[in-house]
């Protein structure tokens, strides 16, 4: 108990400091919006720049450990979508909100510092692989659904142009995109050049932790429990179970297990309520997944690393 306490603790402490932070009015709402700002469009891009230029693709890339991770999150999209309009009653652009709150898991600030401090530094290659891939997979998926039912009948020609062009603005795919393009090309950069990117690096997680604890504390629960509960039940046991049981089924080893099944527990990503504000719909509940999911995650979590070999 004590070890796995003191894995997941001093993470969701640094959350809680930022949520003390702004709650004692330490920080105001706008400094933690540039502090946001800064992890999300400078740090974490140069951290997976950084990861993926260095990874070993032929290694880290093994189709069943990415089938054991999306075949999860794509659950979750479906159990969000279909359960919001027929246990919820929810119109169909508030479904889409919910799947993908289903979907998108707090891969980054959440899963990475969880997974290095339970299994050790080494152990994050699987974790970038999945990360590789995730937010355009995710947002593809997540815009992909939200244009097709707003669209209802109107030509869909632009609508493979309008999805890429958003993606591809997205700060942490241009910095997964350059990571690759250094990875794939073998290009050597300067010795200064990575040592200024490693300074930036090492904010990235505490800074985004405790940013993160600023906007929760932001989005505070108001209504729609069932609703919110129902989101994180998707992201906190249905996806993380699936992974579990599709890697088993895969017989993929445990290393690539434990990296699949922790990334697939995180609660929803704060992205959840970004995609859901960008549209304006079911905002309320995504913001609360967020903020409640995370607090669940403490025991959540605890149970699935207990349960991984």
């Amino acid at each position: 108990m004590s070890a796995l306490l003191d894995v997941i603790m001093p993470v969701f402490l640094v959350i809680g400091f930022g949520y003390l932070a702004r709650w004692r009015n330490l920080f105001s709402d706008e400094g933690i919006d540039t502090l946001v700002k800064f992890t999300q469009n400078i740090a974490i891009p140069c951290l997976l720049f950084r990861a993926i230029s260095t990874l070993d693709l032929d290694r880290s890339f093994e189709w069943p450990l990415l089938v054991t991770f999306y075949t999860g999150a794509v659950s979750g999209f479906v159990a969000g979508f279909f359960g919001a309009r027929h246990l919820f009653g929810r119109p169909w652009d508030d479904c889409v909100a919910f799947g993908f709150s289903g979907l998108f898991s707090n891969s980054v600030l959440l899963g990475l510092p969880i997974m290095e401090r339970a299994y050790g530094t080494e152990s994050l290659a699987s974790n970038y692989a999945v990360i590789a891939i995730h937010a355009p997979f995710c947002y593809g998926l997540g815009m992909t659904a939200m244009e097709v039912v707003r669209a209802r009948g109107a030509p869909a020609r632009a609508l493979p142009a309008k999805i890429l062009k958003a993606i591809f603005s997205n700060a942490l795919i241009l910095g997964i995109a350059l990571g690759f393009a250094v990875n794939l090309s073998g290009l050597a950069l300067p010795g200064f050049a990575t040592d200024a990117v490693d300074l930036i690096v090492r904010s990235a997680l505490p800074a985004a932790l405790f940013s993160l604890g600023g906007v929760l504390y932001r989005y505070r629960p108001q209504g729609d429990m069932r609703a919110i509960l129902y989101v994180c039940s998707l992201s906190l046991v249905l996806h993380p179970a699936i992974a579990f049981g599709v890697g088993r089924a895969l017989d993929i080893s445990d290393a690539a297990l434990r990296s699949a099944v922790v990334t697939a527990a995180m609660a929803p990503g704060v992205n959840t309520y970004v995609f859901a504000n960008m549209y304006g719909t079911a905002r309320r509940v995504a913001a609360s997944a967020v903020l409640i999911g995370t607090g669940l995650s403490i025991l959540t979590v605890w149970c699935w690393l207990a349960i991984l070999p």
